[in-house]
């Protein structure tokens, strides 16, 4: 989702974050603003910052941005003056600005620094305009954008009408797999709960497979993450399934036979997790010993016995056909998101904020779900995956 603004580079949205906190003032309290401002500020902020040419030159460039956050640092010293009236602070642009310059700004020994790149907070925290402060930037898949997420969830009967029911919006930073427990509370507030819901890969982990089941009674159905270590990438050598866990006595026997000496709870990621090692007299001689774990402390790590059980269950059960069947199901959403970028133009907000976004999806998805209500009760059958002439061509396969 495009946030309805500009993407600004940090020289025009410290620009354009004073000129928006002089301008709401001017609404606000035009004569304190006037007695306060002086004669170069209107000058200098008059104009939106894409209707005039930037300094040139890194020198150049450096002293105006020093300028603008001296003028900033004036503007809130002034506003949060004793003289001057308190609810001048809870203006939603003089409280960006102040926001910003924390962000962008320091001053040492009284002198305004810039911070360098690598001073700025995380891309969660970190506003990219001051007309819409919530939204972020992010990256997917090698696309970038500042703006926000939208999940959406709907039924997938093969017998009734696909309904969308509903509709979550985040900020750009939040992951897919933060998102899923919040769907699951908003359907339940409303007793849309499924039996199973079916969700990509970004949605599932070993965790949620567990929860999902505990808070909500329901099977999480999605793909999970495959091991990422060079023996599963290589399809040699020995890894955690390798591993006997003896969850009672809190040790791991190895291929060879040697048991752990080291069993500790730990969180990583937020999550619990079991951290074991093992004796360097067992590993350092060991005939397979490049073959194992590259860890230096001989030693690894795996999700508590409940969440590390599904785990283990959901990726067997993924390689299997009955599993692809039921999942087949969930290709549905795919035709759901075109549908709305291309009949609803919902990749882009008409609204600055994420509950006005929200309210815009909320609105597209209604009438997502009053197009497929008529089409179901007209009998209009649903859109077939498309293939190309060149593909029809294609014998079938032989049958052995």
């Amino acid at each position: 989702m495009l946030a309805a603004c500009r993407t600004l580079n940090r020289l025009e949205l410290v620009t354009e974050t004073m000129r928006a906190a002089l301008e709401a003032l001017a609404v606000a309290a035009p004569q304190w603003l006037t007695a306060l401002a002086p004669e170069e500020w209107f000058d200098r902020y008059e104009r939106r910052v894409d209707a005039f040419r930037l300094p040139v030159g890194d020198a150049a460039r450096t002293e105006y941005v020093m300028t603008i956050g001296a003028d900033g640092f004036a503007l809130l010293a002034a506003v949060y003056s004793p003289d001057a009236p308190g609810w001048l602070r809870e203006l939603p642009g003089v409280d960006v600005l102040r926001r910003i310059w924390v962000q962008h700004y320091t001053v040492q020994d009284d002198q305004v620094r810039w911070r360098q790149d690598k001073q700025l907070p995380p891309g969660r925290v970190l506003i990219r305009s001051p007309f819409d402060p919530e939204a972020r930037a992010s990256m997917k898949r090698g696309s970038r954008w500042t703006g926000y997420k939208v999940h959406l969830t709907e039924t997938c009967e093969p017998d009734a009408p696909h309904v969308i029911t509903h509709v979550a919006t985040t900020e750009s930073t939040t992951t897919d797999v933060e998102a899923t427990a919040d769907v699951h509370v908003g359907l339940d507030e409303r007793d849309l709960l499924p039996e199973v819901h079916l969700v990509d890969t970004g949605y599932t982990s070993a965790d949620l497979l567990v929860s999902a089941r505990r808070d909500f009674g329901l099977e999480l159905l999605g793909p999970v993450h495959l091991p990422t270590t060079r023996q599963a990438k290589e399809n040699a050598g020995f890894d955690l399934p390798n591993f006997t866990i003896d969850w009672e006595n809190q040790q791991v026997t190895c291929p060879k036979g040697a048991k752990s000496t080291r069993w500790h709870p730990a969180v990583r990621g937020g999550y619990p997790v079991i951290e074991t090692s093992f004796h360097k007299r067992d590993c350092g001689p060991c005939p397979v010993r490049l073959q194992c774990t590259d860890s230096p402390a001989r030693g690894m790590s795996f999700h508590v016995r409940e969440h590390h059980e599904a785990l283990m269950k959901a990726r067997a059960d993924q390689s299997t056909d009955e599993w692809y069947q039921r999942y087949k199901h969930r290709a549905g959403i795919e035709g759901t998101v075109a549908q709305a970028v291309t009949r609803c133009g919902m990749r882009r907000t008409r609204y600055l904020g994420l509950r006005k976004t929200h309210l815009q999806h909320v609105l597209t998805a209604c009438a997502i779900n009053l197009v497929r209500t008529d089409a179901w009760q007209t009998g209009t059958p649903l859109g077939a995956t498309r293939v190309s002439q060149f593909t029809r061509l294609r014998p079938p396969a032989a049958i052995p």
